[in-house]
């Protein structure tokens, strides 16, 4: 097998003992609610005193706490291993997992990615590449955690693009004869999650085939894993990766498990995986201002403000009613690279206009009738497009996208040792 040369290797991962509640283990992803505390509250009080993986993470909202929470985490995390909580259900594998939520069944297939395929920085084509811009100042209090932790959760989602669904979806046609690992009703309304063992010679082989196949249908300096969701998270296990390497002695670094750092692999074409435009709104200024200001911006850079057409459209919304834009001859690759760079112009030449950005058409129309405020509808995202704007620009514009509503985020479920 040439695991080598795809980005991923099948690991030892562990799961929650028997006995152990999953109802009361999972939670979601610790960026989620970061200005809702009493969602928190309310997922402490739902674990109550039982073994969870919420003692195991630090929720971001809380993060002004971080010197006393971290000693804490990990003090339960190496409670948690000498007790037996966590015990390994592949060793070595993969597991396959279902996680049923609004827009229906998403797949997935949990495994180890190699940090030493991926790379954050700019200008850089590895195999394994972000989709939006890493912002190291993020790094520091996760790499504080991760630096004493003996095991990590994880919720990094990664995205492949196949469209021919070759290599998850037949896994998931096996499903009936696979080991089942788990199957319950996450918290807090997080929907339902199921796992099956990837473990067999059969199996990995298999998985191995169908990825090398994918990857040779790329072409050169080929974008094979493009990460979704947890960018910071996996930027911050080839942070510490690059600080111990050098202290690793030689024959260990192929194996060593900080090398690798565990996450999802999710088909960007999956139909349950709900791609969605984040909105743009600016307060503190009018839509006449506004607009007036965008043309000329438009005029100085050689584009132009049409009613339609061709370009890059977007819906401009306010109390006084909506209208259609489109931008010919855009100075962006992709629309959201072409208003934000507007906008940030905008803002940085008007001091008391700023920015929120919107999760939702219906959110955005009700902000955008308040006052002297104008929302831009952003124009829905094509996933067969999607890999290739990464690999036009790098990485996209911050604020590009969202992969679902925050209860679909991924939960922390598994665990592999660092």
């Amino acid at each position: 097998m040439s695991f080598d040369r795809i980005g991923i290797r099948p690991a030892q991962i562990l799961l929650p003992a028997p006995g152990v509640r999953p109802e009361t283990w999972a939670c979601i992803a610790c960026d989620q609610y970061t200005s809702e505390p009493e969602y928190w509250e309310n997922a402490f009080a739902a674990a109550g005193e039982a073994p969870s993986a919420i003692r195991l993470i630090l929720p971001e909202y809380n993060l002004k706490n971080s010197e006393s929470l971290i000693p804490r985490i990990h003090g339960a995390m190496a409670d948690y291993l000498a007790k037996g909580l966590l015990s390994p259900a592949v060793d070595p594998g993969f597991i396959l997992c279902e996680r049923t939520i609004a827009s229906g069944s998403r797949l997935g297939l949990v495994c180890a990615v190699d940090l030493e395929q991926y790379s954050f920085e700019k200008g850089s084509l590895p195999l394994v590449r972000p989709t939006e811009q890493t912002i190291t100042d993020r790094l520091p209090p996760r790499l504080k955690i991760r630096r004493g932790a003996p095991v990590e959760l994880t919720h990094i989602m990664i995205l492949i693009d196949d469209p021919q669904r070759t290599v998850l979806e037949p896994l998931q046609a096996k499903k009936a004869s696979l080991r089942k690992l788990y199957d319950f009703d996450l918290m807090m309304n997080g929907g339902h999650l199921a796992g099956w063992a990837v473990d067999t010679d059969e199996l990995l082989a298999e998985v191995d085939r169908s990825l090398n196949a994918l990857l040779d249908t790329k072409g050169d300096h080929p974008l094979l894993l493009a990460v979704g969701d947890g960018n910071h998270s996996l930027a911050t296990a080839k942070a510490y990766w690059n600080e111990i390497r050098d202290s690793v002695p030689a024959q260990e670094r192929e194996t060593h498990p900080a090398r690798f750092a565990l996450c999802e692999i999710v088909n960007i074409h999956d139909e349950a995986l709900l791609f969605e435009p984040i909105h743009r709104i600016v307060t503190g200024t009018t839509r006449a201002a506004l607009m007036a200001d965008w043309r000329q911006y438009a005029k100085d850079r050689g584009m132009a403000l049409q009613a339609s057409g061709e370009g890059h459209c977007f819906t401009v919304v306010s109390a006084d009613g909506e209208e259609t834009v489109c931008v010919k001859d855009p100075e962006g690759a992709i629309p959201c690279e072409t208003i934000q760079k507007f906008l940030d112009d905008f803002l940085a030449r008007h001091p008391g206009a700023g920015i929120d950005f919107i999760h939702g058409e219906g959110s955005l129309r009700a902000l955008a009738g308040k006052p002297e405020t104008v929302g831009f509808l952003l124009p829905e995202i094509d996933k067969h497009a999607f890999f290739r704007d990464v690999e036009t620009l790098g990485v996209l514009p911050r604020k590009t996208f969202s992969m679902g509503e925050a209860d679909e985020k991924r939960f922390y479920m598994e665990a592999k040792r660092i």
